[in-house]
C-alpha cells in the first residue's frame, strides 16, 4: 500500500505580525501512481484502454476509431506506455498496442483506502447531525 500520509496538507505558521498562515501540499511522491492517474485523467486515454481490453490494435486503427491524427494518437499511447498501462511493438511499418501486464491493483488499493476514509467521515457527520436533531426535538 502507498504511504498513508500522501496528499495531506501541512500548515506553516508565519510570525504573528505577518497576519496569515500558509497551507501547502506535502509531496510524498509515488511516481507509479502519479503516472497512472495522470494517464487515466484523459477521456481519450481511458477510451484507448477500453478499446485494447477488447484486443490488440494498431496506432492507425486507434487513430481512426478516435478520429485523431497519427501524431496525436502516438502521444496518447506514449503517456500510457510511460505509466506501464500499454505496451507497443513495431513489426515492419505497423506499431501494435496491447494492454500492459501491470494491472491497476496499487491504484485500486489507494482508491479503496481513501473511499473508506471518506465513508468514515460521512458516517461521523451523519451521527453529529442525528445528535443535533435529537437535541433539537428534546427542547
Amino acid at each position: 500500500m502507498t504511504d498513508p500520509r500522501q496528499g495531506k496538507f501541512r500548515t506553516l505558521a508565519l510570525p504573528a505580525r505577518a497576519g496569515y498562515t500558509l497551507n501547502y501540499m506535502v509531496q510524498y511522491g509515488s511516481p507509479p501512481l502519479d503516472l497512472s492517474f495522470a494517464a487515466l485523467s484523459d477521456a481519450t486515454r481511458r477510451g484507448i484502454i477500453d478499446q485494447l481490453g477488447q484486443g490488440n490494435a494498431s496506432i492507425t486503427s486507434l487513430a481512426d476509431k478516435f478520429q485523431m491524427t497519427l501524431t496525436g494518437m502516438k502521444k496518447h499511447v506514449q503517456v500510457l506506455e510511460r505509466a506501464g498501462l500499454v505496451v507497443t511493438q513495431k513489426v515492419g511499418r505497423v506499431r501494435t498496442c496491447r494492454l500492459g501486464k501491470r494491472g491497476l491493483e496499487a491504484e485500486a488499493e489507494w482508491i479503496e483506502a481513501h473511499r473508506k476514509l471518506f465513508e468514515a467521515r460521512f458516517e461521523a457527520l451523519d451521527e453529529i447531525i442525528s445528535e443535533m436533531k435529537q437535541e433539537g426535538s428534546d427542547d
